[in-house]
């Protein structure tokens, strides 16, 4: 019996030695003897575009063909699920951040971000990238919170418009047991066109066009063996760069911006792609085995920060509401009710934003109001039958920009060849050709497309005020300012005539409406349709099998 024993111990032993010699012929190298001790095992934690979240809140998931809440997030629970992560790998485990944190809520909008370092401090991120948002309170604003972090960030393609040197450092390196694991940063280079303009005043953007020799400094000159692209430009673009030579040397690209939920890696021919959600309801988890300095396994999981799994820290916590004290008043104060759930994650249409554009149309008296097909926004679900109420911070979280509201005249013609447009930046089937993320959102128009079709003919009908569009007639619209913006350009739509900006703000408009016709039920109304996308339209990353959950 003893020398059966043996003979298994022998056996398992080398079954384990072969099956590591096949995993290692699997990638870079044909190094051979993979011993345990020669194994270095590193936990790469991500958040993206937590959008000034800082408590628990209901999230959307689609579940068996249906739209489902659940409570998730909270900067206290996060930090939690942190350390019991750390916990698990200590000392051999580095959290990024993907960008857009400072904005996106009342409390970050109010204090103009500045209730983030602190608390960014203490949640111990070992280096972070600016996102498309980061811009919103002016250059000046954002280089004196971020430097407050006192943490490490980086862009690769940020610069100071006068001198042309970098707003941050490009890259970070970080080594663990002789690992060599380098991270770049690349922000959206379309920030200036995405945003106000007025925002990123003072700063240029580049495009991919450096990000080449970077890679191969850090490769060649810095010796690194794993390299990250820390990339805020979305997953369609994302997974294009995967596929793109500029991404050989690259292993990973920890992806941030359309607030996807990427459940398992999006393997491109170079690179393999994630992206962990929004708001903070989600971390990315990703397990490297290296010998070597190459990667022998891996494995990916997007951890749900359930706040049953993973209780508030205390210390956070008091952060937090701190943080939040001197807003905390305005913020609670209800200004109105819903009957049915308010949610945000449809890529043509959602009740949000009709309800957002109802308020703007019957405060304007326009025949068409407009707003961006944002993804700001967590769910307001009434529970036990009972209307929900609707808070100031609620409304700051869905429109965290307060501009005055612009109208204006365009004709039918204008109308449609921008709707083309538009239709093209959310559908396009060439990534590199998407521009932001989700359709314009509408009240007094009805638009019947289909994406298959080719670019400037995708519209099949639009109807205005229940009538057939005419190209000739002149139809009165509302969208709101964008500071930067020439005086005729309305969300993206240039020389609308008789434009005129009015004295009230889009929160002015949605807090009257409330006011007057609460409890709200807005419902999917097919003011924007495509067969082949259904009402229930989540994104669709093309040439993946990614499926929003």
């Amino acid at each position: 019996m003893k020398n059966y024993n043996k003979l298994l111990i022998i056996l398992i032993f080398s079954s384990v030695l072969i099956a590591c010699k096949d995993v290692k012929s699997t990638q870079k190298s044909d190094k051979i003897n993979i011993a345990e001790n020669d194994t270095v095992s590193v936990t790469i934690l991500q958040t993206a575009d937590i959008h000034g979240q800082l408590d628990t809140h209901p999230e959307l998931f689609w579940e068996n063909g249906k739209i489902v809440f659940k409570n998730r997030g909270g900067l206290a629970n996060i930090k939690t699920l942190f350390e019991k992560e750390r916990a698990k790998n200590p000392g051999n485990t580095i959290i990024v951040d993907g960008g857009d944190l400072i904005q996106g809520s009342g409390y970050a909008a109010l204090s103009k971000g500045n209730i983030f370092p602190k608390l960014i401090k203490q949640m111990n991120y070992d280096v972070l990238i600016p996102g498309n948002w980061e811009v919103v309170y002016g250059k000046k604003q954002m280089l004196d919170v971020l430097q407050k972090y006192e943490t490490p960030v980086i862009a690769q393609n940020m610069y100071h418009e006068k001198n042309n040197e970098n707003l941050f450092p490009s890259y970070f390196i970080k080594e663990i047991e002789g690992v060599k694991i380098g991270f770049i940063g690349v922000n959206d280079p379309d920030v200036p066109i995405r945003q106000n303009p007025e925002f990123s005043k003072g700063i240029n953007f580049t495009g991919l066009k450096h990000l080449q020799k970077q890679i191969q400094d850090l490769k060649n000159k810095e010796k690194v063996d794993v390299l990250f692209l820390v990339t805020h430009f979305g997953i369609f673009k994302q997974v294009e760069l995967a596929n793109n030579p500029i991404a050989k040397n690259v292993d990973y690209i920890l992806g941030n911006d359309t607030h996807e939920r990427v459940r398992e890696p999006i393997q491109g021919k170079f690179a393999k792609v994630t992206e962990p959600g929004a708001f903070g309801s989600f971390v990315g988890k990703l397990n490297l085995k290296i010998v070597n300095g190459e990667i022998v396994a891996d494995n990916y999981e997007l951890l749900e920060v359930d706040p049953n799994k993973y209780p508030a820290d205390k210390k956070i916590a008091q952060l937090v509401e701190k943080a939040k004290a001197p807003y905390k008043e305005e913020m609670e104060e209800i200004i109105g009710y819903t009957d049915v759930p308010l949610y945000r994650y449809l890529t043509v249409e959602d009740p949000m934003d009709n309800m957002i554009t109802d308020a703007a149309k019957w405060k304007t008296g326009v025949d068409i109001a407009i707003s961006n097909g944002f993804r700001f926004g967590n769910p307001i679900v009434p529970e036990n039958g009972k209307p929900a109420p609707i808070t100031k911070a609620n409304l700051w979280n869905v429109l965290p920009v307060n501009e005055k509201i612009k109208t204006g005249k365009v004709s039918g013609r204008q109308l449609k060849n921008w709707l083309e447009n538009e239709i093209h930046n959310a559908f396009s089937p060439n990534p590199t050709e998407r521009f932001g993320g989700w359709l314009v959102r509408f009240s007094g128009m009805k638009i019947d497309f289909d994406i298959s079709k080719p670019k400037g003919n995708r519209i099949n009908t639009i109807s205005i005020g229940g009538k057939p569009l005419e190209e000739e007639k002149y139809y009165s619209i509302s969208a709101c300012v964008r500071p930067g913006d020439p005086m005729d350009n309305l969300c993206r739509m240039p020389n609308v005539k008789d434009v005129e900006v009015k004295n009230y703000t889009i929160h002015d408009a949605v807090e009257e409406y409330l006011q007057k016709f609460s409890p709200v039920s807005p419902k999917l109304e097919k003011r924007a349709y495509c067969e082949q996308l259904g009402v229930h339209s989540f994104s669709t990353v093309p040439n993946t099998a990614y499926e929003f959950k």
